[in-house]
């Protein structure tokens, strides 16, 4: 399985792929730049990071692979499971782990993931297409030496005899210089004008992917802990609530994924539900739901211990 190779497909449509029991490979959105210094123009991009501390199992990877492979979602998570491992083993060997279209990965002298990305790829799908140009500066100080040049070519006559006649001639040299002023300031006002265009273009397209990705956005926990029960007041649709203390499997930006979700429990042999949306507007799923709160409890036990420990307990008033 390439691995790599899934993780950069989602990179183009999430900002964080978590790879269960290693990491999590981040994309941050940097906006376009113009360097001074090599007059080059850089489009936006999405920079990559890696975060060795997000390591809990939030679906994504897993359920893309097992779709694409078409194998179970046990299956598949198994096989993650192994490369995780191999990677892990590698990087414990100071072997440098090289992941095509990602970067490079590797221990230093005190033992922590150091990660290196390779540049040449830009996972923002607005900037597709774009590249970095050079954008030449307006060199203001040439029209000068072209107007001393232009005054030495420029033929004078200043006899009495002929003065009258030739009296217009002084002025070629001032409607020379003002024509050749003006045809530059013209070209040079057309360059910034559409280099602006540009930029602006550029950061129109940047914002309304940051708004596409937002309302995409998949909410999960990284950071699994240990918490007590506790008691929330949930906005449900009548007839939806089966119990009043429900082992929580996760709550969903979209209610389409929350149905995803409960299929997914209920093929595991679970009794999973659909408890409607909370005060935050996320659709909550549950493994089970009881009336009875040591049953609560213990069915919470038991599903921390064999399904996922990012599982908790809610009641519900």
């Amino acid at each position: 399985m390439a691995l790599e190779h899934y993780i950069t497909e989602l990179l183009y449509r999430y900002d964080c792929v978590v790879i269960p029991g290693f990491g999590a490979f981040l994309t941050q959105t940097k906006s376009s730049i113009l360097d001074t210094t090599t007059h080059t123009f850089h489009p936006p991009t999405k920079m990559l990071s890696f975060n060795k501390q997000l390591t809990s199992n939030d679906g994504l990877l897993v359920s893309y692979i097992s779709k694409v492979e078409k194998i179970s979602y046990e299956a598949t998570s198994q096989k993650i499971d192994r490369i995780s491992k191999e990677w892990s083993t590698r990087l414990q060997k100071n072997e440098k782990l090289e992941l095509p279209n990602l970067g490079e990965l590797w221990l230093n002298e005190i033992g922590k993931i150091q990660f290196q990305p390779y540049e040449q790829v830009n996972y923002l799908t607005s900037s597709f297409g774009f590249s970095s140009f050079p954008s030449s500066p307006v060199l203001r100080e040439n029209l000068k030496e072209r107007v001393v040049v232009l005054e030495e070519k420029v033929p004078f006559a200043f006899t009495p005899e002929k003065r009258k006649e030739y009296s217009f001639r002084p002025y070629l040299k001032y409607a020379a210089v003002f024509f050749l002023a003006l045809a530059t300031g013209l070209t040079g006002f057309r360059s910034y004008q559409e280099a602006q265009n540009r930029e602006q273009l550029a950061r129109q397209e940047a914002q309304e992917q940051i708004s596409k990705r937002i309302q995409e956005a998949t909410f999960f926990s990284n950071r699994p802990m240990e918490l007590p029960t506790f008691t929330l007041d949930v906005v449900t649709k009548k007839g939806l609530v089966k119990g009043t203390h429900h082992v929580i499997a996760g709550a969903f930006r979209f209610r389409a994924n929350a149905d995803k979700k409960i299929q997914q429990l209920n093929q595991l042999g679970f009794k999973a539900s659909y408890l409607g949306a909370n005060a935050f507007g996320l659709h909550m799923v549950a493994y089970s739901s009881h009336n009875d709160p040591k049953k609560a409890l213990e069915a919470l036990k038991q599903v921390r211990r064999t399904h996922s420990s990012d599982a908790w307990l809610k009641s519900v008033k």
